[in-house]
């Protein structure tokens, strides 16, 4: 499965991680702005010690996939991959599938389950068993002047490409994880006020959700994050059922929280939940 086509006919390109015997279900990745799934091979490396196989793919206009860079065709573009890339599982890996999403692409995975509670969902949603976001991009921290600036362009030039103005030091607090991403050349840094829309509009629709949500999902977030606002996740962990909802803020982490020197702990914070959820091994 080393790639996918969307339905505007682009090419999403996917991996996938097995595990040899009884895995418990799929991790599916969702990643973040100007980034891609080759990104996370710790984490991988880790859910199948866990004993789940994990698939992951460079979302449009990112990584190896096709489009242009930060674009999306429609403002729905992203969530319709994702429900292309389900149904693709769901045909060849039987059993629970969790999405896990980082920063826009917990944004994405919170925005797709979100769906759901629509009284009439769109065709794109689908079921899923369980909810990972990690570091969300819920509130992207828009000053004023951003959101004005979005306002007279988004209309006039939706895909104009521009800087998305965050700045390499502030995924991680680790020197060799900044390094490693400025050298990346698979990292961009474009986006286009069709894609900055999606990010504000989807990040306020799962925050009103919130009080209704009915998903088991886990929120890991950093609370020292400079390329989104914590107060989002803050925001959504204050109105989501707390039988439904499981919640750690991480004070003093910057963003990439499975990338900083406090990773292991992450990481064992996400198996103690899937294990607790019957959705791992102990």
């Amino acid at each position: 499965m080393p790639t996918l086509q969307t339905g505007d006919g682009l090419a999403l390109h996917l991996r996938h991680w097995p595990v040899r015997d009884g895995a418990r279900g799929t991790v599916l990745i969702v990643h973040g702005l100007g980034e891609h799934i080759g990104r996370y091979a710790h984490v991988v490396e880790h859910l199948n010690r866990c004993g789940w196989q994990v698939t992951g793919y460079d979302q449009r206009g990112h990584g190896a996939s096709g489009g242009q860079r930060g674009a999306i065709a429609a403002a729905d573009s992203l969530l319709a991959d994702l429900g292309a890339v389900i149904d693709a599982l769901r045909q060849l890996q039987p059993g629970p599938l969790v999405l896990l999403g980082h920063s826009m692409g917990g944004l994405v995975a919170g925005r797709f389950v979100a769906e759901a509670l629509a009284e009439a969902p769109a065709p794109w949603s689908r079921a899923v068993e369980a909810l990972v976001m990690s570091s969300p991009a819920l509130d992207p921290g828009m000053n004023a002047f951003q959101k004005g600036l979005l306002a007279v362009l988004g209309p006039l030039m939706p895909n104009l490409a521009v800087g998305n103005g965050l700045d390499p030091r502030w995924v991680s607090r680790d020197p060799a994880v900044v390094r490693a991403y400025r050298r990346d050349p698979l990292v961009h840094d474009r986006i286009t006020p069709r894609l900055a829309r999606f990010i504000v509009e989807a990040g306020a629709r799962v925050i009103a959700d919130a009080p209704r949500w009915q998903l088991p999902t886990l929120l890991l977030y950093a609370g020292a994050d400079r390329c989104v606002a914590p107060r989002g996740s803050d925001a959504f962990a204050a109105a989501a059922p707390p039988g439904v909802l499981v919640h750690q803020r991480y004070e003093g982490l910057a963003h990439e929280i499975f990338n900083e020197p406090e990773q292991a702990q992450v990481l064992a914070d996400l198996a103690r939940w899937l294990s607790a959820h019957g959705l791992s091994k102990a």
